[in-house]
């Protein structure tokens, strides 16, 4: 008599349960998830992209209406600007208020930073991972890190709501108000808040069950490739800033 093979169960196309389990029960999901051994990363990318594409619709209208009322945003560092440079960048302004740069490029560029910072993330910390002795592969790293990244959308969410409810934008994000200016420390504040604080925690443990790293060593791994992202992203907001006044303003994860 034979017995029945057993089939695993087919992986849900959108995981809604797994994304209320990461935020409040992330030990329980983070061992579901090793157990399995299959890309599981889509959920987290489509909400992460969709959170993501609402903040920017959402900063998009309020610049276009405060455009049309004749209002101007200005950037953190404008006391620091030459005259010239601030009278190129109001004459920009002003032709920069169409669909295209409102919509479409920073939507472009919001959801590139998303994908290829998880990516680039991802491939860090499996390396990183495999340097402190994981066992880890970088789809299992693709999938930590997008589920650890569901506290950016929550991120997305409030601040949309935020927006909507004052009926501006959003001038100093994060701690970035406890620093003058648009130096690397602006930057490096205007990234930093609670929900980076849980984004790292779910990576330190989500590393640490399904790479089997010991909690030290995943601490030891996401501390320093999350504080070397941290530094390079601020290091390109400060250049483009120079540049031209148009700092980064999302994180890459």
């Amino acid at each position: 008599m034979t017995t029945p093979t057993s089939f695993p169960t087919p992986a849900r196309r959108f995981d809604l349960p797994r994304v209320f389990a990461v935020l409040f029960r992330p030990r329980a999901a983070f061992s579901e998830m090793a157990s399995e051994a299959r890309a599981a990363w889509s959920t987290p990318m489509i909400l992460l992209t969709i959170t993501a594409a609402l903040v920017v619709i959402v900063h998009g209208y309020l610049r276009t209406r405060a455009a049309m009322m004749g209002e101007i945003e200005l950037p953190p560092d404008w006391q620091w600007w030459t005259p010239e440079m601030q009278d190129s960048y109001m004459q920009a302004q002003q032709l920069q208020q169409g669909p295209v740069y409102m919509y479409v490029m920073p939507l472009f560029a919001s959801l590139s930073g998303l994908w290829l910072g998880w990516l680039a993330l991802a491939a860090l910390l499996h390396l990183g991972s495999t340097l402190f002795g994981g066992r880890g592969t970088m789809q299992s790293a693709l999938n930590v890190v997008g589920w650890a990244s569901l506290p950016f959308a929550l991120r997305d969410l409030l601040r949309a709501a935020y927006m909507l409810a004052a009926q501006h934008t959003i001038t100093s994000p994060s701690l970035s108000g406890f620093a003058s200016g648009g130096g690397l420390l602006y930057h490096l504040l205007a990234r930093t808040d609670l929900f980076l604080l849980w984004n790292i925690i779910l990576l330190i443990l989500g590393f640490a069950i399904v790479d089997s790293l010991p909690r030290g060593k995943a601490f030891a791994n996401t501390f320093i490739v999350v504080a070397l992202v941290l530094l390079a992203q601020a290091g390109l907001a400060v250049l483009a800033s120079s540049l031209g006044g148009a700092a980064i303003q999302r994180p890459f994860f």
